[in-house]
């Protein structure tokens, strides 16, 4: 393998792709976001299309010849299969019927002609922050990681490597149920996940269950509140500026989102006791001492055993818009650095 190769990182979203390129020494030639239209919407061969042209255009950004692309990293939004096969069901940036079981990693290898590796986006964050958190360590510990978005997303690293499971549906944390005893007021009525279930992690921790589950009833604790007055949707979105000027309201929803990710860590701990304890997403992009204050919480309510307690560490998820393709893109550069090497001629 040259020196020369690199690889390249793709996140896919609803509305963009965002890309990012790294050389075989660990370095990223890209150090802001990199964005094109992802066009999911317009179905899936224009949304690999638009990959396609995701990937020529960043290495035009950055003067790298196609030539020295070893391998390219792929992310997008779940759920999908650890090879990279939308679910059956769809999801919600892949409505279309056309994407239901569509494989978007093998089309997008078949159309760049180079070996793609896939995770979903949940992954390929907790990827990256295992990798910059733990630095020459990674492959050496495990973490567990919550993104709180629109929904949860997460997942966990062992041995610097992402958890796919069986099916990839290893690490969908938002849909862990967990003891509500602890994270609920007395006579809150139990949340419901837009899956189907009853007290799920995203059921609490979301901006849907914000607007969905904590919101309304907590207006009825606060009946007064300037939020009263503004639509369920935009009301979910500007809780956050009021948790960061210490309303009670807006800090009651954030003290049980946090207490609910304290409930997932405890069973996290429980399960794969891992070296580290990640949290990120627009929750903690927010002022520090808001985001302190959000942490702290966490931390108090994941119930650790004192061995576990002296060793763990609880963390942000660093670089949350760059965090995705710089995680798929550090999952393509291990493939490529793992890649049995070709056979010898004459062998």
């Amino acid at each position: 393998m040259d020196s020369a190769t690199v690889v390249v990182g793709i996140d896919n979203g609803g509305t963009a792709n965002n890309t990012t390129v790294l050389t075989l020494d660990g370095r990223f030639l890209v150090d802001q976001m990199v964005e094109t239209p992802s066009r999911v919407q317009d179905g899936p061969q224009a949304a690999v299309a638009a990959m396609a042209d995701a990937f020529d255009d960043v290495l035009a950004r950055t003067g790298v010849p196609r030539e020295r692309v070893g391998a390219v990293g792929l992310d997008t939004p779940g759920p999908a299969s650890a090879s990279g096969v939308i679910s059956s069901k769809g999801s919600t940036n892949f409505s279309q019927p056309a994407w239901r079981g569509y494989d978007v990693r093998g089309a997008l290898e078949r159309r760049l002609g180079l070996p793609v590796i896939y995770h979903n986006d949940g992954n390929a964050a907790a990827l990256y922050a295992h990798h910059i958190h733990f630095g020459s360590d990674a492959m050496r510990r495990s973490s567990v990681s919550a993104v709180v978005g629109t929904g949860l997303g997460g997942g966990l690293v062992e041995s610097g490597r992402v958890i796919s499971g069986a099916a990839g549906m290893a690490g969908e944390l938002g849909h862990v149920q967990i003891p509500l005893t602890t994270v609920l007021a007395p006579g809150q009525p139990v949340p419901i996940c837009a899956c189907g279930f009853a007290g799920d992690v995203e059921s609490v921790v979301s901006l849907t269950a914000i607007e969905h589950n904590l919101l309304p009833y907590w207006l009825t604790r606060f009946p007064g509140h300037p939020l009263a007055g503004e639509s369920p949707a935009r009301a979910a979105k500007l809780v956050r500026g009021y948790g960061e000027r210490g309303d009670e309201l807006a800090r009651e929803i954030f003290a049980q989102q946090a207490r609910a990710l304290g409930a997932l860590f405890t069973i996290a701990a429980n399960f794969t006791d891992p070296h580290a304890y990640f949290v990120g997403g627009g929750v903690v992009e927010a002022d520090p001492e808001f985001r302190d204050w959000f942490l702290a919480v966490v931390r108090e309510h994941t119930m650790l055993r004192a061995e576990q307690a002296a060793l763990a560490t609880f963390a942000l998820v660093p670089d949350r818009d760059m965090a995705g393709a710089r995680g798929v893109a550090l999952a393509a550069l291990e493939a490529l650095r793992t890649r049995p090497a070709p056979p010898l001629v004459g062998d």
